[in-house]
């Protein structure tokens, strides 16, 4: 009997316990959401701007290209006749070269520049935020102004770069008049006016490697190349790959050099995807045209984008 009357008060204890456990499981559960919804609410206007100043033109853009239509009338479905005559069309295959080749000329001469810069200036002791204030300042010219400039250094007359080379009797040189050096002219430029924040960027990922790791290079008998090879490069990798991405897909969309310096000439060896799509657009008035091979320029970026991602991961992970 005894026994009976204490295990009653237990299970009322037991019970009493799970029901405030229970309750404070159903306000936490509460409080989340509540969070949840304030988080919400507080996006909406984020969602609208996103929406209707990124993804609403990439929509519009996308139903253009099955249309043919010059933004006033109302617009007429083509189906894939937009797809067709640009596949038909004969610059497209040039206009497609020039641009591999601009991006390979930058890879080769516009990748590497701004982490030698950055390697060289990381050494440097005194008057560091000069050189960096220098490096940048191309970054800050607008770019058509910069482009302007450098149109008069390749003046084959009275151009800068001429001048120079006539001091040791070379040239002149026909920096944008021929078809052979047109392309590396515009690479050299690119160049020089985009460097600027990379180098920034480079110096700013140099200051975060241990400096232990080069003492211990310095220990073991390692000179300044085998510790930027195996200290430094290693320690950027991460860096390396975001800025080589970026470099991939911003020269892909090179449009302001080509534009600005020779208009696509001198014989068509500077026309690039997206000055073909300005002529399509603004030129012969084919938007629909335009905004098709936009439509495939976004397909293969985001493609190149992924398999490159695929491929570098490892670099991410160390």
């Amino acid at each position: 009997m005894s026994a009976d009357l204490t295990e009653v008060p237990a299970r009322s204890t037991e019970r009493s316990g799970g029901a405030i456990a229970a309750g404070a499981a159903r306000s936490r559960r509460r409080s989340a959401w509540r969070a949840d919804a304030v988080a919400f609410v507080l996006l909406i206007p984020a969602f609208v701007v996103f929406g209707l100043f990124s993804w609403w033109p990439i929509i519009r853009g996308l139903l253009i290209s099955f249309q043919e239509t010059n933004l006033v009338e109302p617009a007429r479905w083509v189906g894939l006749d937009n797809f067709h005559a640009i596949f038909a069309d004969p610059l497209l295959g040039k206009a497609a070269g020039n641009t591999l080749l601009f991006v390979g000329l930058a890879l080769l001469i516009g990748f590497p520049a701004p982490l030698i810069l950055a390697a060289i200036m990381s050494t440097v002791r005194r008057a560091g935020g000069i050189y960096r204030f220098l490096a940048y300042l191309p970054v800050v010219i607008p770019p058509v102004v910069s482009v302007l400039l450098w149109k008069w250094f390749y003046d084959p007359g009275s151009g800068l770069f001429n001048a120079v080379f006539g001091l040791v009797g070379l040239g002149p040189f026909p920096w944008l008049q021929s078809p052979d050096s047109a392309m590396l002219s515009l690479v050299l430029e690119s160049t020089w006016a985009g460097m600027g924040g990379a180098v920034l960027i480079y110096l700013a990922a140099m200051v975060g490697i241990p400096a232990e790791l080069y003492e211990a290079a310095e220990s073991d008998g390692a000179g300044i190349w085998k510790r930027i090879w195996h200290v430094t490069l290693p320690q950027l990798r991460p860096t390396i790959g975001l800025l080589l991405l970026m470099q991939l897909i911003s020269t892909i969309q090179v449009f302001t050099e080509p534009y600005v310096f020779t208009g696509g000439g001198p014989q068509d060896s500077t026309v690039t995807v997206l000055l073909l799509i300005f002529r399509y657009a603004f030129q012969n008035g084919a938007y629909g045209q335009a905004a098709a091979l936009s439509f495939l320029l976004a397909i293969a970026l985001a493609v190149l984008s992924a398999v490159y991602l695929r491929a570098t991961r490892s670099w991410s992970r160390s």
